[in-house]
């Protein structure tokens, strides 16, 4: 199952070049087109792609910076200068002798043989030039994703190995990144570097720090069998993800410092500082690895001397496409129990609120309610005392003048 293609994009390397040549951050760039500048990176490194109407935004203002580029290329190119006009050259005269005849049909005479362009007369005993070969027929995109996987597919098995030191995680990186790769590949397809494309998501896969999580990840794999190369290895087992990430794409698989920093997502001077870190500790354990040269001998070396194998590209598509069909159904089978639950929800709910009514229960300890009882004589007499007497108070006391 594939996408259909959306509005097309530069590749990863030429956007980034782009930014660059306009002098503009990553951050500029993000408040140009309204997202954050982790999503500007992932997008110059190929790792995601955008979307929607984000990816119409991203896309007409990369056309800008590219027509900007073109009118700074044009304003600083010298207009060429007027090519000299080539001076006549003189008539070569036949030399007099017995050899003029020949210099004159040799030198200066005319070519016999029909002209360029000119077709043979019929009967004239001359035979016709070769014909053009065939073109070859388009490839479909089936096709061009297996020449792609059977091209690359075995040495990025061997990179991902370099990566995690596992056989079946680095085989397993690679067939998700291809997934992937099918699954997006209107997109793929038009890329500068579909390699790359592919080998930046299945570094990410594996060194994503999930695996370790993983049941089948937990056990460790029997080590290489050559000392040396278990040695190597461990050295870059210690490295941080990303220096040992940013090691096997420049001295292993050869890119240069910009291209490595684009797809490690980081700039050019943390690329180089990771790389010499990385060095520095790789020689500091083995010494003899000091020198560029032989580093990248020896990662071949290891890469290669593990007998490491990857699935046919018809299983690694298929697999991709049954994955996306069981994904594409579990949600739906997902939304259609919500909707449902909801329709439930919302027809069986009550529409007010009834408070609940307790059931009753006894009270025990509380001593009784006693009603009062009839007065007694000495009662009786207090009352009529009370209500007999004055009610007034004493006389107020008022100021007199003598």
């Amino acid at each position: 199952m594939t996408r259909s293609p959306a509005t097309p994009l530069p590749p990863p390397k030429a956007r980034r070049r782009l930014r660059e040549a306009a002098a503009l951050t990553q951050t500029q760039l993000a408040t140009r087109v309204h997202v954050t500048r982790a999503t500007i990176r992932a997008w110059e490194s190929g790792r995601t792609a955008p979307r929607g109407r984000k990816r119409e935004a991203y896309a007409r203002l990369l056309k800008t910076l590219a027509e900007e580029d073109a009118a700074r290329r044009t304003r600083s190119t010298p207009p060429p200068e007027p090519a000299p006009t080539p001076e006549p050259k003189p008539a070569l005269e036949p030399v007099s002798g017995p050899a003029s005849d020949t210099a004159s049909d040799t030198v200066s005479g005319p070519v016999s043989g029909p002209e360029k362009g000119s077709e043979p007369e019929p009967g004239s005993g001359s035979e016709p030039g070769p014909e053009p070969a065939p073109e070859h027929p388009a490839l479909t995109p089936a096709q061009a994703f297996d020449a792609l996987y059977e091209f690359s597919a075995p040495a990025l098995v061997r990179q991902a190995y370099l990566l995690t030191g596992r056989r079946e995680l680095a085989r397993e990186s690679v067939e998700r990144a291809f997934q992937t790769a099918w699954e997006r590949w209107p997109e793929v397809a038009r890329d500068r570097d579909p390699v790359g494309w592919v080998r930046a998501t299945a570094y990410e896969f594996a060194l994503s720090p999930w695996q370790r999580f993983r049941p089948r990840h937990r056990q460790p794999e029997p080590p290489p069998a050559d000392p040396g190369d278990r040695t190597l290895l461990n050295a870059l087992l210690r490295l941080r993800p990303q220096h040992r990430r940013t090691l096997v794409l420049y001295d292993g698989v050869g890119l240069d410092l910009p291209e490595t920093a684009a797809e490690t997502e980081a700039s050019t001077p943390a690329a180089a500082n990771r790389l010499l870190h990385a060095r520095e500790t790789v020689a500091g354990r083995l010494p003899a690895l000091a020198d560029p040269r032989v580093l990248h001998q020896r990662l071949t070396e290891l890469a290669s001397a593990e007998r490491l194998w990857a699935a046919k590209p018809t299983g690694v598509r298929k697999g991709g496409e049954r994955r996306t069909r069981f994904r594409t159904r579990a949600a739906i089978a997902f939304t259609v129990a919500l909707i449902g639950a909801t329709a439930l929800t919302v027809r069986t709910a009550p529409t007010h609120y009834e408070p609940a009514v307790s059931p009753g229960v006894a009270v025990r300890g509380v001593p009784p309610r006693v009603a009062p009882g009839s007065l007694s004589e000495a009662e009786r007499e207090l009352r009529q005392k009370l209500r007999d007497r004055l009610q007034d108070g004493p006389e107020r006391l008022e100021p007199r003048l003598e």
